[in-house]
């Protein structure tokens, strides 16, 4: 009895291999049923955001209003039906519809179901903003792509780094921003320290709108030395998660846990490193 628990960690029901075999299809893109499936769901997503794209025009939308809206429905059935196989084949329901593509996958669903709960004339402004939410079926594509796994992995392990960037530029920007303002002034349109922040932003960015200018020489002479930092600034970041892409590439592996979803398990891995479960 307990060599069959250590041989079966997930103590699976007989009827599993059903479970199996749909979660290898869902989630598996290096086989061929998953391949098709991942391919027909990346398609079915496309075609959904154009008839999204094609809905907001209005001249299209007065003469196709209701083929876009059988559409919707159809492809909202669709997402549905995946989402909730998802949900029946993980080992984990609710550790998936928490996780960052699980929220994607519902709210790709919901606007259309809300919609239904808001009838009436004074609602129609909320209704529309609802449907806008389905552009965010863009993001679904992200979980599909070859490499979405390795750039995640990348940006989530250079965060950090990228925080104490970004605090390092915003407390940059607030001396040189104040420091603006005591040597330009109101006159020259430093009318405030955060408008002055405004102004080291967009300069030190070299996004440069040229709505606020300085006037003064050293004014000028600190434009001018902002602009140079600025372009050595946009490089830090690029190299931060260059390198974590570097390292990522070299530890990246396939296989992910049915039962938790953990990812990162070498390619000959039998059991999860993390709950014990067969792979």
């Amino acid at each position: 009895m307990v060599a069959s628990v250590k041989n079966n960690p997930q103590n699976r029901p007989a009827d599993s291999n059903w479970r199996n075999t749909l979660y290898t299809i869902i989630f598996e893109a290096d086989t061929p049923a998953g391949k098709i499936f991942d391919e027909v769901l990346i398609l079915t997503i496309l075609l959904s955001i154009i008839v999204v794209m094609l809905d907001s025009v209005s001249n299209l939308a007065a003469l196709y209003g209701g083929l876009f809206y059988s559409l919707e429905w159809i492809f909202t059935i669709l997402f549905t039906v995946e989402y909730l196989l998802r949900l029946i084949c993980v080992g984990r329901p609710l550790k998936y519809a928490t996780s960052f593509f699980g929220i994607i996958d519902l709210m790709a669903i919901l606007p259309t179901y809300l919609s239904l709960l808001l009838p009436g004339g004074r609602y129609l402004v909320v209704i529309r903003g609802l449907r806008l939410l389905r552009v965010f079926r863009v993001l679904k594509l992200v979980q599909y792509l070859g490499e979405a796994e390795f750039l995640i992995r990348a940006l989530r392990a250079s965060r950090r780094k990228i925080i104490l960037f970004q605090f390092t530029v915003l407390t940059l920007v607030v001396i040189l921003g104040s420091l603006m303002y005591v040597i330009e002034g109101a006159e020259s349109g430093f009318t405030s320290i955060p408008r002055s922040i405004y102004w080291a932003i967009i300069t030190l960015t070299t996004v440069g709108y040229g709505d606020i200018v300085p006037e003064t020489n050293l004014g000028q002479a600190l434009a001018s030395f902002i602009m140079i930092i600025g372009y050595s600034i946009i490089a830090v970041p690029t190299g931060i998660v260059t390198s974590e892409m570097t390292y990522a590439s070299r530890n990246l592996k396939g296989k992910v846990c049915q039962n938790c979803s953990f990812e990162g398990h070498d390619s000959d891995a039998k059991f999860c490193k993390r709950c014990g479960a067969e792979l």
